[in-house]
């Protein structure tokens, strides 16, 4: 299993993994709910999604599930996201890459920070983004319902690979 740095502010490592655990069991509750089966397709594709994070573009997800299912098509991947999507399961990220990237949807409020140089993503999460949203909100009339913060940068590796080349 690929280990996601995660900084946060009195969350550990620990309970983002047990979250996302559970996010898998909610899944396939919510395909069942939604009278849509759950096919060995989705079951993998959720499953890759919690084992790697997330913040997977399709071809890296076709890769790691073609592992399993070598007859697995490309199009049953991009489907299978779409309907995970719809249905609210997956959340669709558009970087600055140009492409998009997946993770299971979860209740809790995060955000990336993005790497330029090797497209590392870091996930945060911020206990004063509330207090931020709250005073924004009240300064403009606005009913804020949530954010997304995405900080580029470059990652400890990259900078030092920059330094070397200078």
């Amino acid at each position: 299993m690929k280990l996601r740095l995660a900084i946060s502010e009195g969350i550990s490592v620990e309970k983002i993994y047990q979250a996302k655990e559970s996010r898998c069991s909610d899944a396939r509750r919510v395909l069942r709910t939604h009278g849509r089966r759950i096919t060995p397709q989705r079951a993998l594709i959720l499953r890759i999604l919690q084992e790697q994070g997330g913040h997977l573009d399709a071809d890296e997800i076709y890769r790691l599930a073609r592992e399993e299912r070598p007859r697995l098509s490309l199009s049953t991947v991009y489907r299978t996201l779409s309907v995970l999507k719809e249905l609210g399961l997956v959340r669709e990220l558009r970087f600055e890459e140009g492409y998009s990237r997946y993770e299971l949807a979860g209740p809790e409020e995060h955000h990336h920070l993005i790497c330029l140089g090797c497209g590392k993503v870091i996930e945060f999460q911020c206990a004063h983004c509330a207090q931020v949203h709250q005073d924004l909100g009240d300064r403009h009339g606005f009913q804020i319902t949530g954010s997304r913060v995405e900080l580029l940068g470059y990652c400890a590796e990259c900078q030092k690979r920059r330094k070397q080349r200078r």
